[in-house]
């Protein structure tokens, strides 16, 4: 008979397993697209800023929990693909903000499609009714207080 903690254990990492796997899988229905998952990730975070005061380089770097450096090889990355734009802050030129563009939301969209189907590729095992058991267990530990959100 196993313990609660070998059950713990054993649970860890197949979420751990599961984890490596949907990223290995966003990763190849990205690649496509020419945006590395940190890049989609930062930006999905400058598009949570729409219709707000565009961030700065240090809202997103606090934001990602990367340090400023990261963020500035991953805005020129995604800059130079125009996704993004530097623009100066008009209350303060010393500022500079993030504005994703036109290009940038075009990606977006491509970019969700994409993880969509990875998420259709991991989900394709499963019933229906395992999706909704599943999905309620997602939620159940995503609700869950943590000592850090991202």
């Amino acid at each position: 008979m196993s313990s609660a903690s070998d059950t713990d254990r054993l649970l860890a990492e197949q979420l751990l397993r599961l984890t490596r796997r949907l990223h290995r899988i966003q990763k190849r229905h990205m690649e496509p697209l020419g945006i590395t998952p940190a890049q989609s990730r930062l930006l999905r975070l400058v598009s949570h800023y729409e219709g707000e005061q565009p961030p700065r380089m240090a809202d997103l770097a606090a934001r990602l929990e990367v340090v400023p450096r990261a963020v500035t090889t991953l805005v020129d990355g995604l800059e130079a693909a125009e996704c993004v734009r530097r623009a100066p802050d008009l209350a303060n030129r010393r500022v500079i903000r993030i504005e994703l563009t036109d290009t940038g939301r075009a990606t977006l969209r491509r970019l969700r499609n994409a993880r969509t189907d990875a998420a259709e590729e991991i989900l394709a095992p499963l019933t229906a009714d395992q999706r909704e058991v599943l999905g309620g267990l997602l939620n159940a530990l995503s609700d869950a207080p943590a000592e850090r959100t991202c």
